[in-house]
């Protein structure tokens, strides 16, 4: 499968471009916090519950809240019909992301408390955790659980030799490489780096700084719906 051509992929994207990304913050009336994405054929909703008690209590921690999350695919989400429920991928998932996520939390503040989260995948096309984990740190913001700053998600990997942004379905499937990343735009700390496939050492380097620019351009859409929602709030 060809994947560039005259510079151009196979959705007339360069290989530096971002798919159209949207944000829509406070989706849900019922949740603390909560967050719609939009991210190419991407549509997520994250949600996020707490501080609240923890149950059952022996889960407690004395001195810190603990961060629970919950990544899943609607079995509507995909072409062929998915078994709803938990498999192992949406688990590992559940666990990077968390693991992502839980540095920026100031979990001190909320001992004995526990902060839910969970991820629904509406709509999957290639780069669901990386999308998943830009709505749940915006839910986080909307739910006002203290945070030391937003964290940004996206993907990079190779297709045709060439290193690119936010891969596509078909180049996320019959593509040479998969990176996603995730990472503090303020401080540069990466909290989230996998790889599937094979990159040498200077294409893995210019994927790092590549996943660095789209990420920092996300966390800058984060930032304005967050204040477009409160902005809109005064107004009212």
């Amino acid at each position: 499968m060809e994947f560039m051509k005259n510079g151009k992929r196979i959705d007339d994207r360069l290989p530096n471009e971002l798919r159209p990304i949207k944000f829509e913050v406070g989706a849900l009336e019922r949740a603390d916090g909560s967050c719609y994405v939009e991210h190419g054929g991407n549509k997520v909703i994250a949600a996020v519950y707490g501080p609240r008690a923890v149950h059952p209590r022996h889960l407690q921690e004395a001195n810190r809240a603990i961060i629970r999350y919950r990544y899943n695919m609607a079995s509507f989400s995909v072409e062929e019909r998915k078994r709803p429920g938990p498999d192992r991928r949406s688990v590992e998932i559940s666990k990077v992301s968390r693991e992502a996520i839980d540095p920026v939390i100031i979990k001190e503040f909320y001992p004995r408390s526990t902060i839910d989260i969970f991820v629904e995948i509406l709509q999957a096309d290639a780069g669901t955790r990386s999308a998943g984990i830009n709505a749940a740190s915006v839910a986080l913001a909307d739910a006002g659980v203290p945070m030391r700053g937003l964290i940004s998600s996206c993907a990079v990997g190779k297709v045709d030799e060439t290193v690119v942004l936010d891969l596509v379905k078909e180049e996320d499937n019959y593509g040479q490489a998969d990176m996603p990343i995730a990472m503090d735009v303020r401080t540069g700390e990466v909290t989230l780096l996998q790889m599937d496939g094979h990159l040498t050492l200077d294409e893995f380097e210019q994927a790092l700084e590549l996943g660095k620019i789209g990420c920092a351009s996300i966390a800058e859409m984060q930032r304005e719906a967050l204040i477009q929602k409160y902005r809109g709030e005064e107004n009212e």
